[in-house]
């Protein structure tokens, strides 16, 4: 009975590591949630992970094309924070960029927000109405190596 126990624990730990691939799909199923929604959880997203990445002089973020009401937004409040940002995959020279992917998802009523580069993670989750979005958690940071 200990080893059937055993091997349930062991096996509940590794399904919990399992990714498919190593960071976010950017072009996963968003979230339907509203403009102003989309706006305020981008907004809040984007000022979280300015305090993070370091300043915006120097720093140039790419990001896939989306039209999505979230990824304009995300585009937008970054190039607010002074970020430049590029979507269309046009570098110059000596530009490496961040890399940047993100997730919307709904899930309990709620949005989850979810921000990716190569050596960070952010999360939260927050509560949308149609006319903007608050948040419903503390602020995720997970940092890699």
């Amino acid at each position: 009975m200990r080893k059937h126990l055993v091997v349930f624990i062991i096996a509940s730990f590794l399904t919990g590591c399992q990714t498919a691939e190593d960071g976010l799909d950017p072009n996963s199923d968003a979230a339907p949630v509203s403009g102003p929604a989309a706006s305020a959880i981008a907004g809040d997203m984007a000022s979280r992970l300015a305090e993070q990445i370091g300043p915006a002089s120097s720093t140039t973020i790419k990001m896939e094309k989306d039209t999505s009401d979230f990824a304009t937004a995300l585009e937008a409040a970054l190039k607010g924070w002074g970020y430049t940002v590029i979507t269309d995959g046009k570098l110059g020279k000596d530009v490496k960029p961040v890399e940047l992917a993100y997730s919307i998802d709904g899930a309990d009523g709620q949005v989850l927000a979810r921000l990716s580069t190569p050596s960070i993670a952010l999360g939260r989750a927050y509560t949308a109405t149609p006319s903007g979005a608050t948040p419903a958690s503390p602020l995720s940071i997970m940092q890699r190596n």
